[in-house]
Protein backbone atom coordinates (compact mmCIF):
# COMPACT_ATOMS: atom_id res chain seq x y z
CA UNK A 1 0.00 0.00 0.00
CA UNK A 2 1.02 4.02 -0.56
CA UNK A 3 0.58 6.23 2.31
CA UNK A 4 -2.67 6.75 0.95
CA UNK A 5 -3.71 3.51 1.25
CA UNK A 6 -3.82 2.45 -2.47
CA UNK A 7 -2.58 -0.62 -3.87
CA UNK A 8 0.49 0.16 -5.97
CA UNK A 9 0.22 0.32 -9.62
CA UNK A 10 1.05 -3.52 -11.41
CA UNK A 11 4.00 -2.92 -13.07
CA UNK A 12 4.31 -2.98 -16.97
CA UNK A 13 5.35 -5.45 -19.13
CA UNK A 14 8.25 -5.25 -21.65
CA UNK A 15 6.38 -6.24 -24.56
CA UNK A 16 7.49 -7.36 -28.24
CA UNK A 17 5.35 -7.46 -30.87
CA UNK A 18 6.69 -9.39 -34.14
CA UNK A 19 4.69 -8.58 -37.40
CA UNK A 20 5.86 -8.17 -41.05
CA UNK A 21 2.47 -5.81 -41.21
CA UNK A 22 2.74 -1.97 -39.73
CA UNK A 23 -0.79 -1.45 -39.01
CA UNK A 24 -1.05 -4.94 -36.64
CA UNK A 25 2.54 -3.57 -35.17
CA UNK A 26 0.76 -0.45 -34.74
CA UNK A 27 -2.54 -1.29 -33.65
CA UNK A 28 -1.44 -3.89 -31.07
CA UNK A 29 1.08 -1.35 -30.05
CA UNK A 30 -1.89 1.05 -28.82
CA UNK A 31 -3.54 -1.30 -27.25
CA UNK A 32 -0.48 -2.87 -25.23
CA UNK A 33 0.96 0.23 -24.26
CA UNK A 34 -2.68 1.95 -22.92
CA UNK A 35 -2.21 -1.47 -20.13
CA UNK A 36 0.94 -0.03 -19.14
CA UNK A 37 3.34 -1.90 -21.30
CA UNK A 38 6.96 -0.84 -22.90
CA UNK A 39 6.73 -2.09 -26.37
CA UNK A 40 9.00 -2.67 -28.82
CA UNK A 41 8.63 -3.82 -32.52
CA UNK A 42 9.90 -5.79 -35.04
CA UNK A 43 9.07 -7.01 -38.20
CA UNK A 44 11.45 -9.68 -38.71
CA UNK A 45 13.41 -12.12 -37.38
CA UNK A 46 16.60 -10.20 -37.43
CA UNK A 47 14.94 -6.89 -35.96
CA UNK A 48 13.51 -9.07 -33.05
CA UNK A 49 16.18 -11.33 -32.04
CA UNK A 50 18.53 -8.14 -32.23
CA UNK A 51 16.16 -6.52 -29.54
CA UNK A 52 16.05 -9.75 -27.74
CA UNK A 53 20.09 -9.57 -26.93
CA UNK A 54 19.75 -5.44 -25.87
CA UNK A 55 17.33 -6.07 -23.40
CA UNK A 56 15.14 -8.31 -21.91
CA UNK A 57 11.57 -8.87 -22.53
CA UNK A 58 8.36 -10.38 -20.43
CA UNK A 59 5.96 -11.24 -23.74
CA UNK A 60 6.15 -11.63 -27.32
CA UNK A 61 3.48 -11.62 -29.66
CA UNK A 62 4.85 -13.66 -32.94
CA UNK A 63 2.70 -13.70 -35.68
CA UNK A 64 3.87 -16.93 -38.26
CA UNK A 65 3.74 -15.24 -41.25
CA UNK A 66 6.93 -12.78 -41.61
CA UNK A 67 7.27 -12.24 -44.88
CA UNK A 68 9.36 -15.07 -46.48
CA UNK A 69 10.81 -16.02 -43.41
CA UNK A 70 8.36 -18.31 -40.94
CA UNK A 71 7.41 -17.47 -37.03
CA UNK A 72 7.37 -20.95 -36.05
CA UNK A 73 11.38 -21.27 -36.85
CA UNK A 74 11.77 -17.79 -35.05
CA UNK A 75 9.76 -19.53 -31.90
CA UNK A 76 12.46 -21.44 -30.23
CA UNK A 77 15.52 -18.82 -31.16
CA UNK A 78 13.93 -16.15 -29.05
CA UNK A 79 13.20 -18.39 -25.97
CA UNK A 80 16.81 -19.51 -26.07
CA UNK A 81 17.95 -16.12 -26.39
CA UNK A 82 15.52 -15.16 -23.43
CA UNK A 83 14.41 -18.28 -21.58
CA UNK A 84 11.57 -16.55 -19.29
CA UNK A 85 10.08 -14.90 -22.19
CA UNK A 86 6.52 -16.20 -22.69
CA UNK A 87 5.38 -15.81 -26.55
CA UNK A 88 2.21 -15.93 -27.78
CA UNK A 89 1.39 -16.96 -31.62
CA UNK A 90 -0.54 -14.77 -33.44
CA UNK A 91 -1.86 -15.97 -37.27
CA UNK A 92 -4.58 -15.26 -39.56
CA UNK A 93 -4.46 -18.79 -40.48
CA UNK A 94 -5.38 -20.49 -37.58
CA UNK A 95 -5.67 -24.43 -37.31
CA UNK A 96 -5.16 -27.01 -34.70
CA UNK A 97 -1.98 -28.58 -35.69
CA UNK A 98 -0.89 -25.22 -35.81
CA UNK A 99 -1.98 -24.86 -32.38
CA UNK A 100 -0.14 -27.66 -30.80
CA UNK A 101 3.06 -27.58 -32.94
CA UNK A 102 3.88 -23.80 -31.24
CA UNK A 103 2.90 -24.93 -28.09
CA UNK A 104 5.99 -27.86 -28.56
CA UNK A 105 8.24 -25.23 -29.80
CA UNK A 106 7.47 -23.32 -26.52
CA UNK A 107 4.62 -20.78 -27.32
CA UNK A 108 2.14 -20.38 -24.04
CA UNK A 109 -0.70 -18.95 -26.09
CA UNK A 110 -2.36 -18.69 -29.45
CA UNK A 111 -4.62 -15.98 -30.78
CA UNK A 112 -6.24 -16.38 -34.27
CA UNK A 113 -6.73 -13.10 -35.81
CA UNK A 114 -8.49 -10.65 -35.69
CA UNK A 115 -8.33 -10.64 -31.66
CA UNK A 116 -10.11 -8.04 -29.46
CA UNK A 117 -8.74 -5.70 -26.63
CA UNK A 118 -10.27 -8.26 -24.22
CA UNK A 119 -8.25 -10.92 -25.37
CA UNK A 120 -4.95 -8.85 -25.49
CA UNK A 121 -5.81 -7.91 -21.98
CA UNK A 122 -6.14 -11.58 -20.63
CA UNK A 123 -2.90 -12.61 -22.26
CA UNK A 124 -1.08 -9.37 -20.65
CA UNK A 125 -3.00 -10.22 -17.30
CA UNK A 126 -2.31 -14.14 -17.16
CA UNK A 127 1.51 -13.30 -18.41
CA UNK A 128 2.03 -10.80 -15.49
CA UNK A 129 -0.23 -12.72 -13.05
CA UNK A 130 2.65 -15.40 -13.46
CA UNK A 131 5.48 -13.10 -13.54
CA UNK A 132 4.49 -11.46 -9.83
CA UNK A 133 3.58 -15.18 -8.59
CA UNK A 134 7.42 -15.86 -9.50
CA UNK A 135 9.04 -13.56 -7.90
CA UNK A 136 6.91 -13.60 -5.13
CA UNK A 137 8.53 -16.96 -4.58
CA UNK A 138 12.33 -15.55 -5.80
CA UNK A 139 12.03 -12.81 -2.58
CA UNK A 140 10.83 -15.29 -0.32
CA UNK A 141 13.79 -17.46 -1.48
CA UNK A 142 16.02 -14.66 -0.69
CA UNK A 143 14.70 -13.61 2.34
CA UNK A 144 15.28 -17.38 3.31
CA UNK A 145 18.96 -17.26 2.07
CA UNK A 146 19.31 -13.88 3.71
CA UNK A 147 18.14 -15.52 7.12
CA UNK A 148 21.54 -17.43 7.47
CA UNK A 149 23.89 -14.95 7.11
CA UNK A 150 22.03 -12.79 9.35
CA UNK A 151 24.25 -14.44 12.10
CA UNK A 152 26.61 -12.22 11.28
CA UNK A 153 25.63 -10.16 14.28
CA UNK A 154 26.33 -12.44 16.91
CA UNK A 155 29.64 -12.08 17.80
CA UNK A 156 32.27 -12.24 20.33
CA UNK A 157 35.26 -11.20 17.97
CA UNK A 158 36.34 -7.60 19.32
CA UNK A 159 36.46 -6.28 15.70
CA UNK A 160 33.04 -7.32 14.63
CA UNK A 161 31.74 -6.05 17.81
CA UNK A 162 33.18 -2.90 17.33
CA UNK A 163 31.84 -2.42 13.56
CA UNK A 164 28.53 -3.09 15.59
CA UNK A 165 28.85 -0.46 17.46
CA UNK A 166 29.61 2.20 14.35
CA UNK A 167 26.53 0.67 12.63
CA UNK A 168 24.58 1.48 15.89
CA UNK A 169 25.35 5.14 16.12
CA UNK A 170 25.59 5.72 12.29
CA UNK A 171 21.89 4.56 12.25
CA UNK A 172 21.07 7.85 13.92
CA UNK A 173 22.05 9.85 11.63
CA UNK A 174 21.74 10.61 7.57
CA UNK A 175 25.12 11.09 6.59
CA UNK A 176 25.99 8.23 3.67
CA UNK A 177 28.45 5.40 4.65
CA UNK A 178 30.43 3.52 2.85
CA UNK A 179 31.36 -0.54 3.67
CA UNK A 180 34.88 -1.77 2.86
CA UNK A 181 35.98 -5.17 3.17
CA UNK A 182 36.58 -8.83 1.29
CA UNK A 183 33.91 -10.41 -0.73
CA UNK A 184 31.52 -12.35 1.75
CA UNK A 185 32.21 -10.60 4.67
CA UNK A 186 28.69 -9.65 4.73
CA UNK A 187 28.84 -5.99 3.37
CA UNK A 188 24.75 -6.07 2.25
CA UNK A 189 24.26 -7.58 5.13
CA UNK A 190 25.26 -5.10 7.33
CA UNK A 191 24.21 -2.03 5.04
CA UNK A 192 20.68 -3.72 5.65
CA UNK A 193 20.89 -3.82 9.33
CA UNK A 194 21.84 0.23 9.29
CA UNK A 195 18.82 0.93 7.44
CA UNK A 196 16.78 -1.56 9.79
CA UNK A 197 18.22 0.41 12.65
CA UNK A 198 17.29 3.96 10.81
CA UNK A 199 14.84 5.94 11.05
CA UNK A 200 13.64 5.67 7.17
CA UNK A 201 13.38 1.49 7.85
CA UNK A 202 9.66 1.43 7.04
CA UNK A 203 10.83 3.13 3.64
CA UNK A 204 12.38 1.16 0.64
CA UNK A 205 15.75 -0.54 0.70
CA UNK A 206 16.75 -0.42 -2.79
CA UNK A 207 20.23 -2.30 -4.11
CA UNK A 208 21.84 -1.64 -7.03
CA UNK A 209 25.18 -4.10 -8.36
CA UNK A 210 27.08 -1.49 -10.13
CA UNK A 211 29.57 -4.27 -11.97
CA UNK A 212 26.72 -5.66 -13.65
CA UNK A 213 25.38 -3.12 -16.31
CA UNK A 214 26.93 -1.07 -18.72
CA UNK A 215 27.43 2.71 -18.26
CA UNK A 216 24.11 3.35 -20.58
CA UNK A 217 22.04 0.74 -18.72
CA UNK A 218 23.29 1.70 -15.24
CA UNK A 219 22.86 5.37 -15.65
CA UNK A 220 19.12 4.29 -16.68
CA UNK A 221 19.20 2.09 -13.86
CA UNK A 222 20.13 4.86 -11.19
CA UNK A 223 18.06 8.03 -12.72
CA UNK A 224 15.58 7.03 -14.77
CA UNK A 225 14.94 7.25 -18.62
CA UNK A 226 11.99 9.30 -20.77
CA UNK A 227 10.42 8.19 -23.94
CA UNK A 228 12.60 7.98 -26.85
CA UNK A 229 16.40 8.76 -25.09
CA UNK A 230 17.32 5.68 -26.45
CA UNK A 231 16.34 2.93 -28.74
CA UNK A 232 13.45 0.67 -26.71
CA UNK A 233 12.42 3.51 -24.44
CA UNK A 234 9.25 3.50 -25.60
CA UNK A 235 7.60 4.78 -22.26
CA UNK A 236 9.19 7.21 -19.54
CA UNK A 237 10.90 5.16 -16.54
CA UNK A 238 11.83 5.98 -13.17
CA UNK A 239 15.23 5.08 -11.63
CA UNK A 240 16.24 3.23 -8.62
CA UNK A 241 17.02 6.44 -6.81
CA UNK A 242 13.05 7.34 -7.15
CA UNK A 243 11.76 4.11 -6.13
CA UNK A 244 14.02 4.64 -2.93
CA UNK A 245 12.36 7.70 -2.12
CA UNK A 246 12.69 7.96 1.78
CA UNK A 247 14.89 5.12 1.78
CA UNK A 248 18.31 3.47 0.95
CA UNK A 249 19.79 3.26 -1.92
CA UNK A 250 22.66 0.82 -1.84
CA UNK A 251 25.21 0.59 -4.32
CA UNK A 252 27.18 -2.65 -4.49
CA UNK A 253 30.91 -2.32 -5.65
CA UNK A 254 30.90 1.83 -5.80
CA UNK A 255 34.32 1.26 -7.07
CA UNK A 256 33.33 -0.44 -10.64
CA UNK A 257 31.35 2.54 -11.03
CA UNK A 258 32.14 4.50 -14.63
CA UNK A 259 33.52 8.03 -14.18
CA UNK A 260 31.28 10.02 -15.83
CA UNK A 261 28.17 8.58 -13.75
CA UNK A 262 30.78 9.24 -10.66
CA UNK A 263 29.92 12.68 -11.49
CA UNK A 264 26.31 12.48 -11.51
CA UNK A 265 26.22 10.51 -8.48
CA UNK A 266 28.50 13.35 -6.52
CA UNK A 267 26.27 16.10 -7.78
CA UNK A 268 23.74 13.42 -6.25
CA UNK A 269 25.08 13.36 -2.98
CA UNK A 270 25.61 17.36 -2.84
CA UNK A 271 22.07 18.66 -3.53
CA UNK A 272 19.79 15.51 -4.03
CA UNK A 273 19.35 16.29 -7.67
CA UNK A 274 19.44 14.34 -11.25
CA UNK A 275 18.05 14.30 -14.56
CA UNK A 276 16.93 11.02 -16.12
CA UNK A 277 18.52 10.12 -19.51
CA UNK A 278 17.01 11.96 -22.49
CA UNK A 279 16.06 14.47 -19.88
CA UNK A 280 16.28 18.30 -18.81
CA UNK A 281 13.72 18.51 -15.93
CA UNK A 282 15.98 18.71 -12.57
CA UNK A 283 14.55 16.37 -10.31
CA UNK A 284 14.79 15.64 -6.63
CA UNK A 285 14.55 12.87 -3.93
CA UNK A 286 14.99 12.32 -0.16
CA UNK A 287 17.12 9.20 -0.20
CA UNK A 288 20.11 7.91 2.01
CA UNK A 289 23.32 6.22 0.36
CA UNK A 290 25.05 3.27 1.80
CA UNK A 291 28.03 1.92 -0.93
CA UNK A 292 30.00 -1.43 -0.54
CA UNK A 293 33.60 -1.94 -2.76
CA UNK A 294 35.93 -4.77 -1.91
CA UNK A 295 38.81 -2.39 -4.10
CA UNK A 296 41.70 -0.16 -2.96
CA UNK A 297 40.20 2.76 -4.13
CA UNK A 298 43.16 5.02 -2.55
CA UNK A 299 44.90 2.92 -5.13
CA UNK A 300 41.84 3.13 -7.79
CA UNK A 301 42.06 7.47 -7.06
CA UNK A 302 45.78 8.07 -7.55
CA UNK A 303 45.22 5.82 -10.45
CA UNK A 304 42.62 8.44 -11.66
CA UNK A 305 39.91 5.68 -11.57
CA UNK A 306 37.97 7.21 -8.81
CA UNK A 307 36.90 10.79 -8.26
CA UNK A 308 38.86 11.52 -5.06
CA UNK A 309 35.81 14.23 -4.01
CA UNK A 310 33.33 11.37 -4.46
CA UNK A 311 35.19 9.08 -2.13
CA UNK A 312 34.99 11.90 0.59
CA UNK A 313 31.34 12.48 0.09
CA UNK A 314 30.75 8.68 0.47
CA UNK A 315 33.12 7.74 3.33
CA UNK A 316 31.81 10.45 5.93
CA UNK A 317 31.36 7.36 8.05
CA UNK A 318 33.72 4.44 6.80
CA UNK A 319 33.26 0.85 7.78
CA UNK A 320 35.89 -1.94 7.39
CA UNK A 321 34.59 -5.48 7.73
CA UNK A 322 36.96 -7.58 9.26
CA UNK A 323 37.90 -10.99 7.27
CA UNK A 324 36.68 -14.40 8.85
CA UNK A 325 40.79 -15.18 9.32
CA UNK A 326 40.44 -11.65 11.63
CA UNK A 327 37.93 -13.54 13.93
CA UNK A 328 38.38 -17.01 14.35
CA UNK A 329 36.61 -17.17 17.89
CA UNK A 330 33.46 -16.80 15.33
CA UNK A 331 34.15 -19.73 12.94
CA UNK A 332 32.31 -22.35 14.90
CA UNK A 333 29.75 -20.45 16.15
CA UNK A 334 28.98 -19.80 12.72
CA UNK A 335 29.37 -23.36 11.26
CA UNK A 336 26.76 -24.63 13.77
CA UNK A 337 24.36 -21.69 12.83
CA UNK A 338 24.57 -22.45 9.36
CA UNK A 339 24.46 -26.33 10.07
CA UNK A 340 21.09 -25.63 12.18
CA UNK A 341 19.89 -23.50 9.26
CA UNK A 342 20.78 -26.20 6.69
CA UNK A 343 19.48 -29.27 8.35
CA UNK A 344 15.95 -27.55 8.87
CA UNK A 345 16.22 -26.94 5.72
CA UNK A 346 16.58 -30.41 4.89
CA UNK A 347 14.12 -31.97 7.43
CA UNK A 348 17.31 -33.71 8.83
CA UNK A 349 18.68 -33.70 12.37
CA UNK A 350 21.48 -31.34 12.77
CA UNK A 351 24.92 -33.53 12.64
CA UNK A 352 27.90 -33.35 14.92
CA UNK A 353 31.13 -32.29 13.86
CA UNK A 354 33.74 -34.76 14.10
CA UNK A 355 36.91 -33.30 16.19
CA UNK A 356 38.89 -33.50 13.18
CA UNK A 357 36.41 -31.93 11.48
CA UNK A 358 36.37 -28.98 13.97
CA UNK A 359 40.26 -28.86 13.82
CA UNK A 360 40.30 -28.45 9.97
CA UNK A 361 37.04 -25.53 10.03
CA UNK A 362 39.30 -23.45 12.61
CA UNK A 363 42.65 -23.80 10.66
CA UNK A 364 41.28 -23.07 7.19
CA UNK A 365 42.19 -19.82 6.18
CA UNK A 366 38.60 -19.22 4.48
CA UNK A 367 39.72 -16.74 1.43
CA UNK A 368 35.99 -16.17 0.80
CA UNK A 369 35.42 -15.78 4.27
CA UNK A 370 31.51 -15.92 5.48
CA UNK A 371 29.96 -16.35 2.03
CA UNK A 372 32.56 -19.56 1.51
CA UNK A 373 31.73 -21.09 4.92
CA UNK A 374 27.90 -20.40 4.03
CA UNK A 375 28.55 -22.64 1.16
CA UNK A 376 30.65 -25.09 2.30
CA UNK A 377 28.31 -25.88 4.85
CA UNK A 378 25.40 -26.05 3.22
CA UNK A 379 27.32 -28.35 0.98
CA UNK A 380 28.41 -30.68 3.80
CA UNK A 381 24.35 -30.63 4.62
CA UNK A 382 23.29 -31.74 1.40
CA UNK A 383 26.17 -34.76 0.60
CA UNK A 384 26.47 -36.54 4.17
CA UNK A 385 23.93 -38.91 5.41
CA UNK A 386 25.48 -39.64 8.85
CA UNK A 387 25.04 -38.18 11.97
CA UNK A 388 28.46 -36.68 12.29
CA UNK A 389 30.62 -34.48 9.71
CA UNK A 390 33.55 -35.72 8.97
CA UNK A 391 36.32 -33.70 6.64
CA UNK A 392 35.50 -35.71 3.65
CA UNK A 393 31.83 -34.09 3.65
CA UNK A 394 33.39 -30.62 3.01
CA UNK A 395 35.04 -29.31 -0.44
CA UNK A 396 38.36 -31.44 -1.55
CA UNK A 397 40.32 -27.47 -1.72
CA UNK A 398 39.75 -27.04 2.51
CA UNK A 399 41.13 -31.06 2.92
CA UNK A 400 44.43 -30.42 0.22
CA UNK A 401 44.76 -26.63 2.18
CA UNK A 402 44.78 -28.67 5.41
CA UNK A 403 46.80 -31.37 4.77
CA UNK A 404 49.51 -28.96 3.47
CA UNK A 405 49.46 -26.92 6.91
CA UNK A 406 51.89 -27.11 9.67
CA UNK A 407 50.40 -28.55 13.11
CA UNK A 408 52.26 -29.54 16.15
CA UNK A 409 53.98 -33.13 16.30
CA UNK A 410 53.36 -33.10 12.17
CA UNK A 411 56.40 -33.56 10.07
CA UNK A 412 57.40 -29.81 9.83
CA UNK A 413 59.97 -27.58 10.70
CA UNK A 414 60.44 -25.23 13.84
CA UNK A 415 60.59 -22.31 11.36
CA UNK A 416 57.23 -23.79 9.58
CA UNK A 417 55.82 -24.49 13.28
CA UNK A 418 56.97 -20.49 13.97
CA UNK A 419 55.24 -18.94 10.64
CA UNK A 420 51.83 -20.64 11.19
CA UNK A 421 51.87 -19.88 14.58
CA UNK A 422 52.82 -15.72 13.76
CA UNK A 423 50.06 -16.00 10.94
CA UNK A 424 47.52 -16.86 13.07
CA UNK A 425 47.95 -14.63 15.95
CA UNK A 426 48.55 -11.88 13.60
CA UNK A 427 45.24 -12.59 11.60
CA UNK A 428 43.15 -12.11 14.70
CA UNK A 429 44.53 -9.20 16.37
CA UNK A 430 44.03 -5.12 15.04
CA UNK A 431 48.06 -4.21 15.55
CA UNK A 432 51.48 -5.69 15.45
CA UNK A 433 51.98 -4.26 19.00
CA UNK A 434 49.18 -6.41 19.99
CA UNK A 435 50.46 -9.67 18.39
CA UNK A 436 53.89 -9.06 19.60
CA UNK A 437 52.06 -8.48 22.99
CA UNK A 438 50.45 -12.22 22.76
CA UNK A 439 53.61 -14.22 20.89
CA UNK A 440 56.12 -12.33 23.95
CA UNK A 441 58.45 -10.64 21.49
CA UNK A 442 59.29 -6.49 21.31
CA UNK A 443 57.31 -4.91 18.24
CA UNK A 444 60.64 -4.68 15.85
CA UNK A 445 61.04 -8.06 16.72
CA UNK A 446 57.89 -9.44 15.06
CA UNK A 447 58.18 -7.24 12.49
CA UNK A 448 61.65 -8.38 11.16
CA UNK A 449 60.37 -12.10 11.25
CA UNK A 450 56.84 -11.38 9.73
CA UNK A 451 59.54 -9.56 6.69
CA UNK A 452 61.83 -12.64 6.63
CA UNK A 453 58.63 -14.74 6.75
CA UNK A 454 57.04 -12.63 3.68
Amino acid sequence: MNPNGEAPPRPGLRVMIVDDEPNIRATLGMTLEAMGCKVTQASDPEQALSALRRQPMDLAFLDLRLGNDNGMDLLPLMTAERPGLSVVVITAYAAFDTAVEAAKRGAQDYLPKPFTPAQIRHVVDQVRSRRELTQRAQELEARLGQAAPDSLLDTVSPAMRSVLEVITRAAASEVPVLFRGESGTGKEVLARTLHARSARVRNPFVVVNCPTLSEDLLASELFGHTKGAFTGALRDHPGRVETAEGGALFLDEIGEMPGSLQAKLLRFLQDRQFERVGDNLTRSADVRLIAATNRDLEADIKAGHFREDLYYRLSVVEVTLPTLRQRPEDILALVRHFMDFFSRAARRPQPDLASETVDMLTRYSWPGNIRELRNAVERAIVLSHGPVLYPQDFPERMIAADASRPRLGGNFSLAQIEQEHIQRVMGRTATLQEAAQILGVDTSTLWRRRKKQG
